[in-house]
């Protein structure tokens, strides 16, 4: 990634080293994100695979039987575990193992070796602490290149490893390109895989196409799965900034880290590993007061079930549409697909059921060709503004000719 994220992403770390000091809203008392009652024991070992550095494994010092775990993939150049600390006491202290792993992020590495360091560093940590780290009941966890990371470093280890066999989930946020992310991976995990997607929506370093792309083809049950936008607020005059590093404080410091992001690990851990329903009604709440409600006037959360960016692509640093994107076939030039020269509008893009298309002059002819350049719809109108009904068609990328301009789509 671009010399310029890393030394933004450094200095950001160094600059939240403040504790909590929310002039408006306490920690939340009770329920999901509040603090845990269990003191904090950390083991370490060297990461053989980036000398200098090792791989910590914090869990509850008072509980003497192994737990549900999760294995978290840092962001880009976060290799200090300082930088979130906050985020893995919190973990620890409400009864599970969270397992943190350093990688490089030198030019000189590689995508290949950097997945595989996080992937050794996960595996070694359950060969050196069987007593503390259950893998029957896992999750995966990563911010920003983490995020990104986690999709196939999860379906391996839930495949080929059978791990959480009795409780799985993935929660990526802010998430960067995804890699060895083949529609065959997104489209493996097995049935209990609950899935949090999340996103900053003043993030101007990592298109949330990349996200949306990632949510819509993964083979997880709709209702098992959420993809949910944080917005800034300011209250009283102190400003809660939804933006890519929120999650990367060195201590939580406000109610945006655990009202966005504590109470959601909390909350699907405790769905995903004991089945309880409060916790999917937070965490995959598809909408619900509990899932979306913040403090005071903090601007509510919103979740989507059919996602679509706020941003044009050239607002971030790296846009979906990227010749560094594997998945660079999925991105769209905006949520609204508009053709200035044509007048031609058509949303949503991705599309479930109907495609909008609306025109300053009239519709003529439409017509819908597959991946293979077949015809597999056409349409003759002679009006401003059409509907067409795409249910009926297979998930995949189509070409939508409207007067004779081509509009590529996504159905989902």
């Amino acid at each position: 990634m671009k010399k310029i994220t890393l030394l933004l992403t450094m200095l950001l770390a160094q600059a939240a080293t403040a504790q909590y000091a929310d002039p408006n809203f306490p920690i939340p008392a009770s329920g999901y994100g509040s603090n845990g009652t269990h003191t904090v024991a950390v083991e370490t070992f060297p990461n053989v695979n980036f000398l200098g550095h090792t791989i910590n494994v914090y869990h509850p010092a008072d509980i003497t039987t192994p737990v549900p775990t999760i294995f978290y993939s840092h962001a880009f150049a976060g290799t200090d575990p300082q930088n979130i600390i906050g985020m893995l006491e919190f973990v620890a202290k409400k009864g599970y193992a969270i397992v943190y792993v350093p990688y490089q992020t030198l030019a000189t590495t590689t995508i290949t070796e950097r997945y595989d360091n996080l992937k050794a560093g996960f595996r070694r940590a359950t060969q050196l602490y069987p007593g503390i780290i259950r893998t029957d009941k896992v999750g995966f966890m990563g911010h920003s290149f983490g995020g990104g990371a986690s999709f196939n470093i999860a379906s391996e280890f839930f495949n080929t490893y059978g791990w959480g066999a009795n409780g799985r989930f993935i929660y990526a946020l802010a998430e960067w390109y995804s890699y060895f992310a083949e529609d065959s991976v997104l489209g493996s995990y097995p049935d209990n895989t609950k899935v949090l997607i999340e996103v900053f929506a003043d993030d101007s370093t990592n298109d949330h196409r990349m996200a949306i792309d990632v949510f819509n083809h993964l083979n997880v049950a709709a209702s098992e799965k959420d993809y949910i936008l944080v917005s800034s607020s300011t209250v009283n005059g102190y400003n809660y900034q939804a933006v890519h590093n929120m999650p990367n404080t060195s201590v939580a410091f406000d109610a945006m880290d655990y009202y966005a992001y504590y109470r959601f690990i909390d909350a699907l851990a405790d769905y995903s590993f004991n089945g309880n329903t409060d916790g999917k009604n937070v965490a995959l709440g598809h909408g619900s007061t509990a899932q979306i409600t913040m403090p005071g006037t903090m601007t509510p959360l919103q979740s989507y079930a059919n996602p679509s960016p706020v941003h044009p692509q050239d607002f971030y640093e790296f846009p979906c549409s990227s010749s560094e994107n594997p998945r660079v076939d999925y991105c769209t030039t905006s949520s609204i697909d508009v053709v200035n020269n044509e007048e031609i509008t058509l949303y949503p893009n991705p599309v479930n059921d109907v495609l909008n298309i609306n025109t300053l002059s009239l519709i003529v002819d439409v017509n819908i060709y597959n991946n293979i350049g077949q015809k597999v719809s056409h349409y003759n109108l002679k009006q401003n503004s059409a509907t067409i009904n795409m249910q009926g068609l297979p998930q995949g990328i189509y070409l939508v000719e409207v007067n004779g301009s081509t509009h590529k789509v996504i159905r989902n």
